[in-house]
């Protein structure tokens, strides 16, 4: 171990802000009082309650949670939509604190920085451009740091003995391993790793944790372990389900914002990737980047100097333009490495807001990509559609069943299409012909 319990503890507080920056918080006082109580009522019977734990919940679809040294632990919305009762989610919180008792992030820390590895991670950016890019910093990198086998058959077992210890049936916890697993091959991998990425065969961890949580029931003489599977669904009622098109969103090749309101074309075949700190676009070759950000200065000029300074770029030239009635400078820079880089930045004024808009290639391409660069930039213009303003997300809905049957006939009853049908049943935890009662409670999608 190179990290003692304080440069630990310093660790998950430094990276605490950029995780919070980089996903952004989920707003539901309820979930974060749900969270807030079962995570503190963890603490105390876990091998580490010295720490000051915090728990939160991110604004992501992902399916994951994940915990970084020091007591902070994160759920992802995606989540919390995808458990079907407390039991569930008590199961993987356990296995959360249990990585920090066991200490598993600061130990695989330790590996990387003795490795001297690189944690560059949330960005689409080629290598080459990864600077321009790098929103991941130490706190997001964390996130990436791949534990073995043995640290998660550890964690399993510290979750299935605090969720049980807590009066939870943690046979409920092996269950969603399943609803994962059937997610995982539903949709290919997810963009962050899950519980799953190191472990190949998810079919020993469903049995191990199951016999795990029969030992301990036994051991502590728990004869009605609780699941609490009407009040969970009710508390998730109404969260949103999938991505957020009020944070941005695609649209036949034009990306809209809706709060900030405002649009721009993006080149055709290009990826996008949309967070709250940037919204970033490459061509799959990786031989181009451009990238919107928020500027923290207050003028053109001054936002113009700290692009300048920030990515140690020298200006080839400049010039106060007008973009779609917006006060802007364009100005094209160079940063030197083994290969010139150029730079096509649009410093746009709205307003209170100054927003970087940054083209980013080597010397060489930069006439092969300038025009591609200006289409984008220049055409930035304000938002006024009410049809691409007032668009809401999906959203989960609990809805009661009607008359005893399959799930599939209940699900058809509410008013799902056969398209959705796969979906709801992993998103319930159930298979199709499972037999459901009338009065039973079930997730549905609305928009």
């Amino acid at each position: 171990m190179l990290l003692s319990t304080q440069q630990e503890i310093a660790m998950g507080r430094e990276a605490d802000p950029d995780i919070v920056q980089f996903f952004g918080l989920y707003e539901s006082p309820q979930l974060q009082r749900f969270i807030d109580q079962k995570g503190q009522e963890m603490v105390k019977i876990s091998h580490r309650n010295e720490l000051e734990y915090e728990f939160k919940i991110v604004d992501s679809p992902v399916i994951n949670a994940f915990a970084v040294p020091g007591g902070y632990v994160y759920f992802t919305r995606g989540i919390m939509a995808h458990f079907n009762n407390e039991a569930e989610f008590a199961g993987v919180l356990g296995h959360e604190i249990g990585h920090i008792a066991a200490r598993h992030s600061a130990k695989q820390y330790s590996k990387a920085m003795a490795a001297q590895l690189g944690l560059a991670v949330g960005s689409i950016a080629s290598e080459k451009f990864r600077q321009f890019a790098d929103v991941a910093q130490t706190g997001v990198g964390l996130l990436f740091l791949k534990f073995g086998r043995d640290a998660e058959r550890q964690s399993d077992k510290l979750g299935v003995e605090y969720s049980t210890k807590i009066g939870y049936d943690a046979h409920e916890m092996a269950g969603f391993f399943n609803t994962l697993q059937r997610k995982q091959e539903q949709s290919g991998q997810e963009s962050i790793p899950d519980f799953l990425s190191t472990h190949p065969n998810p079919q020993d961890r469903f049995k191990t944790v199951n016999q795990l949580a029969t030992q301990w029931q036994k051991k502590l003489n728990i004869t009605n372990p609780a699941e609490n599977r009407d009040s969970y669904l009710r508390m998730i009622d109404g969260i949103v389900y999938g991505e957020d098109p009020r944070q941005g969103y695609v649209e036949n090749n034009v990306f809209y914002h809706p709060v900030m309101k405002f649009q721009y074309p993006i080149p055709r075949g290009w990826n996008i990737q949309n967070t709250p700190q940037q919204v970033q676009m490459a061509p799959d070759n990786g031989e181009a980047l451009m990238m919107l950000t928020l500027s923290g200065e207050r003028t053109l000029e001054a936002a113009a100097e700290a692009v300048l300074k920030n990515y140690q770029l020298s200006l080839v030239e400049s010039n106060k333009v007008n973009v779609n009635g917006f006060p802007a400078i364009v100005m094209v820079a160079d940063q030197q490495q083994d290969q010139t880089i150029r730079t096509l930045t649009y410093v746009i004024e709205d307003d209170d807001r100054i927003y970087n808009f940054i083209g980013v290639t080597l010397l060489n391409n930069f006439s092969s990509y300038s025009s591609t660069f200006r289409a984008t930039m220049g055409e930035f213009s304000r938002l006024t559609d009410r049809s691409k303003i007032d668009v809401e997300p999906a959203r989960i809905r609990i809805k009661t069943v009607n008359q005893t049957g399959t799930l599939e006939d209940a699900l058809k009853q509410l008013g799902a299409g056969n398209n959705q049908m796969n979906e709801l049943a992993v998103l319930n935890g159930m298979e199709l012909n499972d037999r459901v009662t009338q009065g039973m409670l079930i997730k549905v999608i609305e928009k």
